[in-house]
C-alpha cells in the first residue's frame, strides 16, 4: 500500500513506514532509550531526504515520550527543579541547532554534515559502550564483583561554582555542568533529530551521580520539550516536518516499544548495552561505508522553474 509523502515528494510503502517504526520502538522499549538516532539513520537509508527524516522524526520522539515521561511523573519519578534547567538550557540548545540546520542547508552542506555527525557521534558512544559491557561481561564470567559509584558521591564537577541544591536527587551540585549538557544536548539533537537521551541518562548518572529512580524520568521529560520546540521551529522555519511520515512512525513505534519492554525482562544489563552497542556501531559503520563509496548514479535531474526556460 503505497502512501505519497508530500513534504518529502516521493511515494512509500505505508507497511514498511509503520515496521520500521515499530522495530525501532521494539529496540527503544528493549535497551529503554530514545529511537531517534536509529529511527533518522533508517529513512535516509530509505530514500527520504535527510532534512524531512531530521524533522520529521522529531515529532515522532515527542510521541514516544510523552506517556513515559506522563508514567514517570505520576510515580514521582522525575526531578521537576534538575528538569526545568535542563530543559531551558536544551531549548536554547535547539534554537541553536536548527539555526545551523537552516545554515547548512542553504549553503548544499546539510546532507554531508549529518552523515559527518552520525558518524562520529554514534561511533563513539558506541565504542565507548561495547568497551564498557565488554569488560562487565569478562569480569562477571571471572567472579568479580565491582562495586558502583553511589550516586551521591561527589566528583570534582561538584566542586565548580554555582551550587544549587536539587533536593528530590538529593545532590547539591554546581548548575554550570547542568546547563552545559543541556545546551550540547539540545544542540545535537535538533541538528540530528535525535532525543539525545542515550546520551543524556549516561550524563546525569556518571558526571552528575543523580540516582536512578529519577534519571529515566527527568531524561524523558527534557526530551519531550526540546523536541517539542524543534518540532515547530522547524515546521515554522524549514518547513520540513512530514505529518504523514511522522503519523505512520508513531504508530508502529507505539506498538513496537510494548514488546520491546517485555522483551527485555529476559535479558542482562550487560547483555543489553552490548547488543546496543553492536547496533550503534552498525549503523555508523554504513554512514562510513557511504560516505567512502560514491553514488551509483552521480548524477540527477530536477526541474528548475518554468521561468528559467524563457
Amino acid at each position: 500500500m503505497q502512501i505519497y509523502l508530500p513534504i518529502a515528494e516521493l511515494s512509500m510503502n505505508l507497511f514498511f513506514l509503520v515496521g520500521i517504526g515499530g522495530a525501532v520502538g521494539f529496540l527503544s522499549g528493549l535497551f529503554g532509550v530514545g529511537g531517534g538516532f536509529l529511527l533518522t539513520p533508517l529513512l535516509i537509508f530509505a530514500g527520504v531526504p535527510a532534512p524531512v527524516a531530521v524533522a520529521s522524526v522529531t515529532g515522532q520522539v515527542v510521541a514516544a515520550s510523552t506517556s513515559g515521561a506522563l508514567s514517570y511523573y505520576r510515580r514521582g519519578g522525575i526531578d521537576m527543579h534538575l528538569a526545568l534547567y535542563l530543559v531551558l538550557a536544551s531549548v536554547i540548545g535547539a534554537f541553536g541547532g536548527v539555526a545551523t540546520f537552516a545554515a547548512l542547508q542553504a549553503a548544499g552542506h546539510i546532507d554531508l554534515v549529518i552523515s559527518l555527525g552520525f558518524l562520529l557521534l554514534l561511533g563513539f558512544v558506541g565504542t565507548l559502550m561495547l568497551i564498557e559491557a565488554v569488560r562487565a561481561l569478562l569480569k562477571r564470567r571471572a567472579g568479580i564483583v565491582v562495586r558502583e559509584k553511589l550516586p551521591n558521591q561527589h566528583n570534582w564537577i561538584h566542586g565548580l561554582p554555582m551550587r544549587i541544591r536539587f533536593k528530590k536527587s538529593k545532590l547539591y551540585i554546581s548548575v554550570l555542568p547542568v546547563l552545559a549538557i543541556g545546551v550540547c544536548i539540545g544542540f545535537v539533537g535538533a541538528l540530528l533529530g535525535i532525543g539525545g537521551g542515550f546520551i543524556l541518562v549516561p550524563a546525569l548518572v556518571y558526571l552528575l551521580r543523580v540516582p536512578g529512580n529519577v534519571v529515566i524520568g527527568t531524561s524523558l521529560l527534557q526530551v519531550v520539550a526540546m523536541m517539542a520546540v524543534t518540532t515547530i521551529l522547524y515546521a515554522l522555519q524549514s518547513q520540513s516536518v512530514d505529518i504523514l511520515l511522522a503519523f505512520s512512525l508513531m504508530v508502529g513505534g507505539v506498538v513496537g516499544a510494548q514488546f520491546g519492554a517485555s522483551a527485555g525482562k529476559y535479558l542482562r544489563g550487560e547483555q543489553l548495552r552490548a547488543m546496543l552497542a553492536v547496533l550503534v556501531l552498525a549503523v555508523a559503520i554504513r554512514f562510513g561505508y557511504g560516505l567512502i563509496v560514491g553514488p551509483a548514479d552521480p548524477f540527477s535531474m530536477a526541474v528548475i522553474g518554468a521561468g528559467s526556460a524563457l
